[in-house]
């Protein structure tokens, strides 16, 4: 039942700002449209829909929110902005689409991650099976998309066992001389050398076509009147073969198709359930294409709580009450297919809104079917969906609740000031190097109980003596702290002191962290943000001890310690981020590529020409200018400027 919104007060609010945004709410129109909310930094708040955008808008500030979450928000809103459209489903569009787009703070925000990997049959006289992921070439056929890559795989290994194709590259293929090893144990028939003509293998290749489009019996029943035409044929080794291949095909048909109980015949379907739990929420998507199941995929979104304090506020024109996982589920099939990839069928642990699938058909050009009560075997695949989303979220809160443990139990350990565990901060140094070749430092972040990958930073270290540690500690540290260190002498400098690390640990004993001291001294930050992980004895894990800039004695945490736990995944995240960085950069540089990369004039079609003509970076540091321009585009000019880089 929808609550009679109480009378405008008459009274004009003390705050012009204020004054302002109840003006701009009471001129609103009373049509559908999108409303968006701001902050004082223009940061957006929230983003909704509404069938009438006076009515909605005016009800927030028209109530009495005390501190719940929505007084929180409407607390920070200092202006907003409005979008008429002409029906519900363009409301429901463009609100997505500006979630997406904007990430508000208070909105349910699922990750934008349509990166599904495909499995390709590749254009060829003898077409192979490839793992693929990225945008489609036409071609090729593809097919998918699936979960992840693991289903991928199997996929290709059940198509070798079936109808043996090739996998192999075609710069191998067109070099063998006799099979390989895929052809004696049964997974390849041999194209490379001819063991098998072109036109059966273009049948084995159209046969496993039609099996990835859910046309199993129809395969079995080509390859049975195969097998019958051979064996009157008196062809019987060729038989036998198209025997082998019915009782593997057989073997490895579980389903052979969606079955329909609502009057939907498709073979392909998207299954989908959620679990809220502990102020989080897990949405599992199981995908089932060609009537095979392929697996799931476990979607985790942020902001639930408060995103679902304020949705429910916007459901309320409903006639009855909508649950938190109503919510979340239709926040993900809005978001996850607005772009496309939605199949005909989806099959949902709870009931949505109907305007939300007629938005998704009117967008996607067909016709979209819902399901929440299914009959076997889609009963069965949604209790399976179901079962994962149970088992996944537990298993996230378990490994939250883990972090969380980990990093209070740091705090206390090392006895640090910390308002809020929830921001608390760690940067973490390493300095990598093969022989004092190829130096590079690794920064990686750890906040909010996890590593934030996006934060990473890698610093090539250079002017600097060949595998000094030391050296090169201090100019990663002095590069990174000090903009920092300047801005904290500028007025107004409480925002930058939120952005220092509360922590900042060097991998490293006394030596590097003497080194910590003498840059965080000439910067003016507190050295009691210094702690270095030293090697225990023998450098066995498990005995490392930490060592403080501040004058602390060192403190051995005990090889049990939840907080040595989470000192050594940070510090053992930086050196893994470290070395890989180191190798990339010590790869580029004996090759020489880069210097290839930085020529003017020397785009990616000529640089491949000439690697090609020269047989790689070093064939090309070889060549003379005459056999440079010898290359198709390249000029004489080009070719001595080619000349002196590489010289």
């Amino acid at each position: 039942m929808t609550d009679v919104p109480e009378p405008v007060p008459s009274e004009t609010p003390a705050d012009p700002v204020r004054a302002q945004l109840l003006a701009d709410v009471a001129a609103l129109p009373s049509l559908p449209g999108v409303y968006r909310y701001f902050d004082a930094q223009d940061g957006v708040l929230y983003v909704g829909k509404a069938r009438d955008l006076k009515k909605r808008v005016s009800s927030y500030f028209q109530k009495n929110h005390g501190g719940t979450r929505i007084g929180h928000m409407i607390d920070k809103i200092v202006r907003l902005q409005t979008t008429v459209v002409r029906s519900e489903a363009e409301a429901l569009l463009l609100e997505n689409n500006l979630i997406k787009t904007l990430n508000p703070r208070y909105n349910i925000l699922f990750r934008d991650d349509k990166s599904y990997p495909y499995l390709k049959i590749a254009s060829h006289r003898f077409p192979r099976l490839a793992y693929y992921r990225g945008a489609v070439d036409q071609r090729h056929r593809y097919f998918g998309p699936y979960p992840s890559a693991w289903a991928v795989k199997e996929s290709i290994q059940m198509l070798q066992k079936v109808f043996r194709l090739r996998t192999c590259e075609d710069t191998v293929f067109n070099n063998r001389s006799r099979p390989c090893l895929l052809h004696q144990i049964k997974r390849c028939s041999a194209p490379c050398v001819n063991f098998i003509a072109e036109a059966d293998y273009a049948h084995d290749v159209d046969n496993a076509m039609r099996f990835l489009q859910g046309e199993q019996q129809e395969v079995m029943d080509r390859l049975q009147a195969q097998m019958m035409a051979r064996a009157e044929a008196l062809q019987y080794e060729q038989a036998a073969e198209i025997r082998n291949q019915l009782g593997a095909l057989s073997r490895v048909l579980h389903q052979q198709s969606v079955e329909d109980n609502t009057g939907v015949t498709t073979k392909d379907a998207d299954i989908l359930a959620v679990k809220v739990d502990g102020g989080r929420a897990c949405v599992n998507l199981a995908m089932v294409r060609g009537g095979r199941h392929l697996g799931d995929r476990p979607y985790f979104p942020k902001h639930v709580d408060d995103a679902t304090a304020l949705t429910l506020e916007d459901a309320e024109e409903r006639a009855t009450a909508v649950a938190p996982e109503v919510l979340v589920l239709e926040a993900f099939i809005a978001q996850h297919y607005l772009d496309g990839g939605v199949p005909p069928l989806l099959v949902l642990s709870h009931a949505v809104d109907k305007a939300l699938i007629d938005a998704l058909s009117l967008q996607s050009g067909i016709k979209i079917t819902a399901q929440h009560q299914p009959r076997e075997p889609r009963r069965a695949w949604l209790d399976m969906c179901i079962k994962g989303a149970q088992l996944k979220l537990a298993q996230l809160l378990a490994e939250e609740g883990s972090q969380q443990a980990r990093t209070r139990a740091l705090v206390e350990a090392l006895d640090l000031a910390v308002d809020d565990p929830d921001t608390f901060r760690i940067e973490c140094f390493d300095i990598s190097h093969t022989a004092g070749e190829a130096t590079q430092a690794s920064c990686v972040v750890f906040e909010a109980h996890k590593m934030q990958s996006a934060q990473y930073r890698r610093y090539n270290i250079e002017g600097i003596t060949g595998g000094d540690d030391y050296a090169a500690m201090r100019q990663v540290l002095t590069r990174r702290y000090s903009k920092l260190a300047e801005a904290l002498t500028q007025p107004g400098s409480e925002e930058t002191k939120a952005r220092l690390p509360d922590l900042v640990l060097v991998d490293g004993g006394r030596g590097q962290v003497s080194m910590a001291r003498e840059v965080f001294e000439e910067l003016g930050i507190d050295l009691g943000r210094i702690v270095g992980v030293e090697k225990g004895e023998g450098r066995k894990v498990g005995l490392e001890e930490l060592v403080f800039a501040d004058g602390r004695d060192k403190v051995y945490l005990g090889k049990d310690s939840a907080a040595l736990m989470l000192v050594a995944q940070i510090r053992d995240e930086a050196h893994r981020f470290a070395i890989t960085g180191m190798r990339a950069k010590r790869a580029s540089v004996r090759t020489g590529g880069s210097k290839l990369e930085d020529i003017a004039g020397v785009g990616p079609r000529k640089r491949a020409k000439l690697l090609q003509r020269f047989g790689g970076v070093r064939g090309v540091g070889q060549a003379s200018v005459d056999d440079l321009v010898t290359v198709d585009g390249i000029s004489k000019e080009l070719a001595e400027e080619i000349y002196r880089a590489l010289h």
